[in-house]
C-alpha cells in the first residue's frame, strides 16, 4: 500500500481509518523519544534522521503496520519480547495495529537514540 503525503500528518491522515490511532501514537512516541531527529518523508514513508542519516521509520503496508529500527544492536536486545512478530533485520511487522506493545517500541526508539552502532 503507497500512501503519497508530502508530510507525515498528511500520511497518517491517508492511511486506513482503523490504523490511524496507532500511527499517531507511534509517531508521537517518536517525537518524544528521538530528540534532535529530524522527521521527514522518505522512502514514501515517515523518517526520523540523525545527522542526515535514516534511523527509524514506519509505514502503513498492506497487511501489517511495520516499524523500521535500522540498529541491528537494538533489533538483537529485543527479539524476545518481539517473538511472536515478524521480525527481520530492521523491520518489525505488526500483523494488527493491537499487537503493538508501545511500550517496548518506545523503549527501543530510546535505545535507537542511545547506541553508537551504524544503522543498517
Amino acid at each position: 500500500m503507497t500512501i503519497k503525503a508530502s508530510d507525515v500528518p498528511t500520511y497518517i491522515d491517508l492511511a486506513p481509518v482503523e490504523r490511524r490511532a496507532a500511527l499517531l501514537r507511534l509517531r508521537a512516541i517518536c517525537i518524544t523519544s528521538l530528540p534532535g531527529y529530524e522527521e521527514c518523508m522518505d522512502y514514501g514513508m515517515p523518517v526520523y534522521k540523525r545527522n542526515g542519516v535514516a534511523e527509524i521509520a514506519f509505514a502503513s503496508q498492506k497487511k501489517y503496520i511495520s516499524l523500521y529500527v535500522m540498529k541491528k544492536d537494538v533489533v538483537d536486545q529485543y527479539r524476545a519480547a518481539l517473538a511472536d512478530l515478524d521480525v527481520g533485520k530492521g523491520c518489525i511487522r505488526f500483523p494488527r495495529p493491537e499487537k503493538i506493545d508501545f511500550d517496548v517500541v518506545e523503549q527501543m526508539l530510546m535505545k535507537t537514540a542511545e547506541s553508537n552502532f551504524q544503522p543498517c
